[in-house]
């Protein structure tokens, strides 16, 4: 009978959908509660213990009082012990740091949290490399190596490591950036640490990588997207670097890590939230341009939490133009595009191959995989 410990961030990702570009601070927290923002961190975490519903007799999970934890535990079948006390009222990264120690004091072979990178900070102040750990992305950043790729890959990852009788494990990077630089337009992401996590390649995702400059073809990709622009249609420029060659090919400022919409050469809004670009697909035929992560593959659920399941299930996947240089695509370490919509039913009709424009009138079939 393995101990595994668990932990959910509630707010986890709750600034993702509103545009916030981050989840940490109370003041961040209460302004997305403002716009409607709903958590769902943990939705993220009954996930992943749905897809590790074979355990029951062999774990009992070691967790935090209520919404970090327990609350989730009690819609399963799985048995566990409640470590530590909450105040009344929100909880706080201290919490996260306190209950993780408590959980590697009281034995725990291995500690299942959700949340972000800044999420996995506090748990690597707490446990260093003396713990591992398997993440269940919930969060807006996910720069952090110790994450499974998404949900469901985080259950099967813990099933697969209470299966296995001699687990091997590595190191893992735990990346954060500075949130307000990040709001700004500046990406800055530091290396605060490691943590060991079970070398299982197919469920963990690879530490984010740098970007890509590779100007020309980045400006051949520009060109080839505004000379297919439709006349009328709206198109969401999502963000990053590959796709800021768009916006300046059309003579118009862009968002480097938001979502700006255009119209007939005409910049509509700028760093526009979910409820902004679903309201646009009730006006008309709406495109979305984006690229993908590098290092990693994530296309959808990384950065670009703006485009919420409803939006994807409304405009469809061939409304989707994907842009992405050729060596970019060779750096991602699974060899595989992935998708972690938090719905995990578009997940898998999200899956096959797609068409990504890689220069002026290049392109290449890649395939994504939940």
């Amino acid at each position: 009978m393995k101990q595994i410990g668990f932990l959910v961030n509630p707010v986890a990702g709750i600034g993702g959908r509103v545009g916030l570009k981050g989840s940490d601070g109370a003041e961040i927290q209460k302004k997305a509660r403002s716009l409607g923002a709903v958590p769902e961190a943990a939705v993220r975490a009954l996930h992943a213990l749905e897809k590790a519903s074979g355990l029951e007799e062999k774990v009992t999970f070691l967790t935090a009082p209520g919404i970090m934890g327990e609350e989730v535990l009690k819609k399963t079948a799985f048995s566990y012990h409640v470590i530590g006390t909450l105040a009344d009222g929100e909880t706080t990264a201290e919490d996260t740091i306190r209950i993780a120690r408590e959980i590697l004091e009281e034995g725990a072979d291995l500690l299942l949290f959700a949340g972000g990178d800044g999420t996995a900070r506090n748990v690597c102040e707490a446990v260093e490399m003396e713990l591992p750990v398997i993440g269940i992305p919930a969060g807006v950043k996910i720069h952090s190596a110790v994450y499974a790729y998404n949900a469901g890959n985080a259950g099967e990852a813990l099933t697969y490591f209470c299966n296995e009788s001699k687990n091997r494990f590595e190191e893992a990077e735990v990346m954060d950036i500075d949130e307000e630089a990040f709001r700004n337009g500046r990406v800055q992401a530091k290396l605060y640490g490691y943590m060991k996590i079970p070398m299982l390649y197919r469920y963990m995702q690879s530490v984010k990588s740098g970007g890509y400059s590779e100007k020309d073809n980045t400006m051949g990709m520009a060109a080839e997207v505004a000379a297919g622009m439709k006349p009328d249609a709206y198109y969401v420029i999502g963000p990053g670097t590959t796709t800021r060659p768009v916006m300046e090919k059309l003579g118009l400022p862009h968002t480097l890590l938001g979502m700006d919409i255009v119209k007939d050469g005409v910049l509509i809004k700028a760093d526009a939230v979910e409820k902004d670009i679903y309201e646009l697909t009730q006006q008309g035929e709406v495109f979305l341009v984006l690229t993908v992560i590098g290092g990693q593959g994530h296309l959808f659920g990384r950065g670009n939490q703006q485009i919420s399941p409803r939006i994807l299930r409304t405009i469809g996947k061939d409304h989707c133009i994907i842009l992405a240089t050729k060596s970019k695509l060779l750096n991602i370490g699974s060899g595989r595009l992935t998708v972690d919509t938090g719905d995990t039913d578009l997940d898998q009709e999200l899956a096959g191959y797609v068409r990504i424009i890689t220069g002026y009138q290049d392109s290449m079939m890649y395939r994504i995989e939940p």
